[in-house]
C-alpha cells in the first residue's frame, strides 16, 4: 500500500472514530434533553425512565445496565458486536447523567417545546453520525435485526413490536410517554435518513495491489439502524 493510500486510510479512521465518539456523546445529551423537557420520551428512553423511578438509579445508569441486558441477548442469535456496539452501551448513559447533572429544570411550557424540538432534531443527527461511523449496530439495533433474521419478520414488524412493548413497559413502570413521543415516532425516520446521508463517511478505495480490505461477510457484519 503506498503512502498516500495508508494517509488517506488513517485520515478515514480518525473521522470514523471521532463520529462515533461525538454521535455517541451527543445522543446521550439529546436523550437527557428530552428528559428536561418532560413531555415524553423515546421508546427506549420510557423504559429507562420507568425503570430509574422504580429502582432509585439515575437514568442513565439505567441505560447501561439495559444495554448491557441487551446485548447478551445477541449471545443465542449470534450477532456479532463491534465497537460502535460496546461504545454505545457505556458512552450515552454516562453523557445522559452527565448532561442531567448540569442542565437545570425547565417551568415553561415554551421553553419545554423548545427543549422537544431541539432534543429530537438533535437525536436525529447524533443517531447518524455514529451510525456513519460503520463501527456495528448499537445493543437494541442488534436486537432487532436477529430477531428479523431469527423470526423471518419484516425489519418494520419486529422494530414496531419491540417499541411498543417497550413503551407499554415503561409506561406502566411510570416512563412519561406524551405528544414528545408520538413527535418522535414521527420525525426519527426522517431525520435519521437525511443526516445518515449528511455524514456518511466515504470509504477508502484500496491500492490495486493492495487485495481487498475485507471480505463480503465481515462488511455485512455492521448493520445500520
Amino acid at each position: 500500500m503506498s503512502g498516500s493510500s495508508r494517509s488517506s486510510s488513517s485520515r478515514e479512521l480518525f473521522r470514523r472514530l471521532s463520529q462515533l465518539y461525538v454521535g455517541l456523546a451527543l445522543y446521550g445529551v439529546s436523550s437527557a434533553v428530552l428528559v428536561r423537557a418532560g413531555l415524553g420520551l423515546e421508546p427506549w428512553g420510557v423504559l429507562h425512565q420507568g425503570l430509574a423511578e422504580r429502582s432509585g438509579l439515575a437514568i442513565g445508569t439505567v441505560s447501561i445496565i439495559v444495554g448491557a441486558v441487551v446485548l447478551l441477548l445477541w449471545i443465542p442469535m449470534r450477532q456479532r458486536p463491534g465497537l460502535g456496539t460496546v461504545s454505545n452501551v457505556v458512552v450515552i448513559g454516562l453523557a445522559m447523567d452527565g448532561t442531567l447533572a448540569l442542565m437545570p429544570q425547565v417551568d415553561s411550557l415554551s421553553a419545554r417545546i423548545a427543549l422537544m424540538l431541539g432534543g429530537i432534531a438533535l437525536n436525529g443527527a447524533a443517531g447518524g453520525l455514529y451510525i456513519a461511523a460503520r463501527f456495528g449496530p448499537g445493543p437494541r439495533d442488534g436486537l432487532m435485526t436477529g430477531l428479523h433474521r431469527m423470526t423471518g419478520r419484516s425489519i418494520r414488524l419486529v422494530r414496531t413490536g419491540i417499541e411498543i412493548a417497550v413503551v407499554a413497559t415503561g409506561f406502566a413502570l411510570g416512563g412519561s410517554v406524551g405528544v414528545g413521543t408520538v413527535a418522535y415516532a414521527l420525525a426519527i425516520g426522517p431525520l435519521s435518513q437525511y443526516f445518515l446521508r449528511v455524514f456518511a463517511v466515504p470509504r477508502t478505495k484500496p491500492h490495486p495491489s493492495s487485495g481487498r480490505v475485507a471480505d463480503d461477510k465481515g462488511a455485512r457484519a455492521i448493520l445500520p439502524r
